[in-house]
Order: structure tokens, then sequence, then C-alpha cells
């Protein structure tokens, strides 16, 4: 059964999830937008047909109290030091960019479905709070996707203890940037045991495999990020296969 495409929000990067009229077991691809300024729209992004998950990078600054800030360097040191600041600022995702009400929401009337935790600095704490509290504003009728984005040496470093909560519903892997765990050529074996090792130790409902989408992209199937994956047409020549 088909499903219309939905939106969601990333953090450190605002994150839209188009849901497609795939097979419930079919694989998918997330790409990232928002830092290239010749990367196109994100209403042409949406519309390509090549992916499943567009995360809109980034919310750059949150928490300590301070208005969160959205930097989309192409085309217009976050932290949380207690769980009443997580609450905080899961409160002003859900009133500005989810199902919530406010006067300053960025994106107007449009209604995100998420959070990406694509955390890779700052602090190690709280981060599982912060999913708790997210999650806690599905009771209100409209479900909160939660994604993240952890390096592939396991556990992650920065988001490690968020999930194993086991409240997110997808998440990729950076199998790059990371010897002990990412693709040599001609050897797979460290990538394959860190695979199994994600898949077999993380509650989430997917994992996905993170790659660069052309050799000169080691920043983000899912793809860093759209300028590039134009450039090589990446996703579309494996939309089939996943």
């Amino acid at each position: 059964m088909a499903s219309k495409p939905t939106m969601s929000l990333a953090l450190l990067s605002l994150l839209v999830v188009l849901v497609l009229a795939v097979g419930a077991n079919a694989g998918g691809i997330a790409i990232y937008w928002g830092q290239n300024g010749n990367e196109g729209t994100l209403a042409e992004t949406c519309a390509s047909g090549n992916y499943q998950f567009v995360n809109i990078a980034f919310l750059s600054s949150f928490g300590n109290g301070q208005t969160p800030v959205i930097n989309l360097a192409g085309h217009c040191d976050p932290s949380t030091n207690e769980s009443d600041d997580a609450r905080q600022v899961a409160t002003y995702l859900w009133n500005n960019f989810l199902g919530g009400h406010s006067s300053s929401r960025p994106l107007g009337a449009a209604v995100l479905d998420g959070i990406d935790f694509d955390i890779e600095g700052g602090t190690d704490q709280h981060w599982d709070d912060l999913a708790r509290y997210l999650s806690g504003y599905s009771k209100k009728g409209k479900k909160v996707y939660l994604t993240a984005a952890p390096q592939c040496p396991f556990p992650d470093a920065w988001v490690g203890n968020a999930l194993k909560t086991g409240l997110f519903d997808n998440v990729w892997v950076q199998f790059y940037n990371n010897p002990p765990c990412q693709y040599t050529s001609g050897d797979v074996a460290n990538l394959e045991d860190s695979w199994k090792q994600w898949t077999s130790a993380i509650p989430a409902h997917k994992i996905f495999l993170g790659l660069p989408a052309a050799p000169q992209a080691a920043g983000s199937v899912m793809l860093w990020s759209k300028y590039y994956d134009d450039i090589t047409g990446y996703s579309s020549s494996i939309k089939n296969q996943v």
C-alpha cells in the first residue's frame, strides 16, 4: 500500500523522511541536503524519486537555554548539560518543527516527522534523555521518528547510550573514515564484522549501510551528499538494488 511522502527533522541535521511505495522489507537510500548551493532545491531532491530519507543539514546550535539555530550553509558547538536541558530542546523541536505549535516555526506550516541524531562531537551525555522526551510526543497521536548516523566503531562514542534505548527507527552507520571497520579495497572482512555487530546489537527497525557518494565526499545505503550524488548519479544507479 502506497504511503504519502512524510518529512522529519534531524538533530545537527534536519531530516526529511520520504516513505515511498516500496515493500515493507525493501531497502532505501538516505541523502544529506543543505550544505551546497549547487545541489538543487529540497523540493527537487524529494521529487527525484531516488531517496527514501532526506537529511536537511544542519541544526547547528542548541542546548544551554539558547534558541536552536539552523545552518543551511549552501542555501540560506551544541551540547546538553542535564536532563532538563534535553527536555527543553525536545519541547522546542516539537513546537517548532514537529506536531506542536509556535509563532516562530522556521519552516512555516510544514510539519516534519522526526529527529536525526548526527552527533560527532560535544558531549556523550543526555542524548538518551532527548530520545525519550522526543519519543514521548508520539503519544499525542503523531509518531515522532528517531534516526541516527553513528560512526562504525562500536559502540558509537557519542550516541551509543541513546541507541540502547531501542527508540530509534533507522540507524545509518557511517562505514567510512574509520579504518578498523570501513571497506578496504579487496577486503571486506572489517566491514562485514562491524556490520554483523551493529545489526545484532542495536534494537532499531532498520540498520543502513552508510557510504560516501563519491571519493571526494568523505562526509556522509545513506549518501553524503546530494551535491556529489548529482555529479555521480550514484543513487540512480543503485536504487533498484537496495
